[in-house]
């Protein structure tokens, strides 16, 4: 069964353009969000990774930047804080558990020599 994913969005003030952003199973996280402690964390997130972004391109923080704005960079303690403060957007087109499943189906050449696929 593939899980639907949406991305817990936390900005530190409002008046902050820097963004953490953490990806979440929907069902999971509407569950724990309304007081389900039973429910790990593990089971919460799509991965325990946190992701920043002040321009639109999420890249991973660095510790420095975790321990400054949350005053820790354990990961359990930094995606607590943005569940429980963050705003939930929905992501469209991307569920967890999706991939190719054979990559003969696809071209994964990169053309940039204006070939086309077939190298000549």
């Amino acid at each position: 069964m593939v899980n639907s994913v949406a991305k817990i969005v936390y900005r530190p003030d409002t008046q902050s353009t820097d963004e953490f952003v953490a990806m979440v199973n929907t069902a999971e996280f509407k569950k724990w969000k309304s007081g389900d402690t039973s429910i790990p964390l593990a089971d919460v997130v799509d991965s325990f990774e946190v992701f920043h972004s002040s321009q639109g391109i999420l890249l991973r923080p660095s510790r420095q930047q975790l321990e400054n704005v949350f005053g820790t960079s354990k990961d359990v303690d930094v995606l607590t804080t943005i569940l429980q403060n963050g705003k939930e957007q929905p992501v469209n087109g991307f569920a967890s558990g999706v991939g190719i499943s054979n990559i003969t189906r696809t071209s994964a050449v990169i053309d940039s020599k204006g070939k086309g696929t077939s190298g000549i």
